[in-house]
């Protein structure tokens, strides 16, 4: 697949990453088209069955972005948050999905030029992997039923 046949998915907290991402824009940094931003208030309230979803609703890949360890606004949202991607990542390996097409960044407010990185990282690893071998296709799957 080339170019803008890739999706991804970026879960940003409100208080730093999702103002990392503005910051960037303000910036005019560039970076991939494929990220789909989605604000969140924090990384804490990201469930494991939100990022089963992303994938299962044809995510290439998904990244959870908060603040960095120690600075969160919700005290531990962040660590709860890292925690769970832990864990899913081996789900996804014990599935047969590349654990790697799920990452935890910390990216602050101030560091612009670091989310425009991130979210050339995750577009590389996608373009390394490939589309999600598990992307529903909405036509078909209701025809077979």
């Amino acid at each position: 697949m080339e170019g803008n046949s890739y999706k991804i998915l970026g879960l940003c907290c409100r208080w730093c990453s999702y103002a990392g991402a503005d910051l960037a824009g303000a910036m005019r940094l560039q970076y991939p088209p494929e990220i789909r931003i989605v604000m969140i208030p924090c990384t804490g309230r990201v469930d494991i069955l939100h990022l089963l979803k992303a994938f299962e609703a044809g995510f290439d890949a998904v990244f959870v972005s908060g603040c960095h360890e120690g600075d969160c606004h919700y005290l531990d949202g962040n660590v709860r948050a890292r925690k769970r991607i832990t864990k899913l990542r081996q789900v996804l390996a014990d599935l047969g999905l590349e654990p790697e097409r799920l990452e935890m960044f910390h990216v602050s407010s101030g560091e612009g030029p670091k989310f425009a990185q991130v979210c050339k990282e995750m577009y590389e690893r996608v373009v390394r992997l490939g589309p999600n071998p598990v992307r529903r296709t909405a036509p078909a799957a209701a025809a077979s039923r």
